[in-house]
């Protein structure tokens, strides 16, 4: 299989954002103007209506990991059904063999066209206002900047938008959810490297990029993080390097492989969270989870670049944290027992996905959710 690095397939953005909106039949009730409305994101540990999952893996991208990439999205969709509903997109070829995957007890099927598996990207960003309604903002997904094919799931925000009868917030700015980390409360984390990159926001200043995501998100600060471009397919999406358990409250990602590119990156993240304060002037309480040094050994990480070996890039249920491990059993306790100790109410599921793993994502990637209004 080659490193999703490799494997170029630039599709017009145009086209997909053009489809998405004609394709569905969206009326101009349905799709507002920045800037209209008081809308703000949720943090993602309030009460779910439910999760979302895109079973989208092909042979074109993941060759002969496919399989394994379809059975491990099926095992992430069956513990999730076991704490809230789960909503699979689908391909209506693929119709039965999700089902065999993601199962049926508090699962539902939607047919549409996928071109692969992030659900977190190109999904719906949920909002809601100050009276209880529910907005969809659509970041226009162009596959990272175009370096992944992506007219189909350039689609998906407002289909999931239409599908949910909530309002379809379309932003100016091109992102994707990974890339959005917030405290419900006003304060997001994200990093430069995604946001303010020209293959994604070209002629967008900084100050104009946090404008806009700070009016459509209902944010009031913004805590940059440098990130790093160029070395993983999303540019250094924030769900890998620093995620909010509670407002005040930051886990981040500490790298301690020193041959790592993510070894001194995650150090100035560091020290960037150890000294910032959040929307209402309230210093940031860090808790740090390290990558496994040792994880097993399989066709999924052996001599691929690619393959994220991260703790951070958990899903926040009701009831429950879904987490990955690794195959390092002092490494993974050592996560399980923080992860524990951060939400005592929730309960710590981990899961192998080393197959979604090989492509560069992990749990959060491929998972998104609605808020329960």
């Amino acid at each position: 299989m080659p490193t999703r690095r490799e494997f170029i397939k630039q599709v017009s953005v145009a086209a997909g954002m053009t489809a998405a909106f004609m394709g569905l039949g969206l009326s101009p009730a349905q799709v507002l103007a920045a800037g209209e409305g008081r809308w703000y994101m949720p943090d993602e540990g309030d009460k779910h209506q439910q999760a979302f999952i895109a079973f989208g893996a092909q042979d074109a991208i993941w060759e002969d990991f496919t399989v394994d990439v379809q059975a491990a999205l099926g095992l992430i969709a069956r513990t999730i059904a076991g704490y809230e509903p789960v909503t699979v997109f689908c391909r209506d070829s693929e119709r039965d063999l999700a089902e065999e995957h993601c199962g049926t007890k508090n699962v539902t099927y939607v047919i549409t066209e996928l071109d692969d598996i992030w659900m977190r990207d190109i999904g719906a960003n949920f909002v809601i206002d100050d009276k209880g309604g529910l907005g969809a903002v659509d970041f226009n997904f162009n596959g990272w900047g175009n370096k992944q094919r992506h007219s189909k799931d350039a689609q998906v925000a407002a289909l999931v938008a239409e599908t949910e009868e909530a309002r379809y917030l379309r932003s100016e700015l091109v992102g994707e959810g990974g890339g959005i980390e917030v405290d419900g409360h006003g304060t997001g984390i994200m990093t430069e490297s995604s946001w303010i990159n020209k293959n994604r926001n070209p002629d967008w200043t900084k100050a104009e990029v946090e404008q806009a995501l700070k009016e459509r998100l209902g944010l009031r600060k913004i805590i940059w993080l440098p990130g790093i471009k160029g070395k993983d397919i999303t540019d250094a999406h924030v769900d890998f390097y620093a995620r909010f358990v509670k407002p005040g409250v930051v886990i981040a990602n500490l790298d301690n492989d020193p041959q790592s590119y993510d070894y001194k990156v995650t150090r100035v993240h560091l020290e960037i969270l150890k000294n910032a304060t959040d929307a209402d002037g309230r210093p940031l309480q860090v808790h740090t989870v390290s990558p496994p040094l040792k994880p097993r050994q399989s066709k999924f990480s052996r001599n691929n670049p690619d393959f994220a070996a991260g703790y951070i890039n958990y899903f926040v249920i009701n009831g429950a944290i879904i987490a990955p491990e690794f195959g390092d059993k002092a490494a993974d306790r050592k996560a399980f027992d923080l992860l524990s100790g951060l939400y005592p109410d929730r309960e710590v599921v981990q899961l192998n996905i080393d197959a979604i793993s090989a492509g560069g994502g992990g749990i959060h990637c491929v998972t998104s959710h609605q808020p329960k209004v």
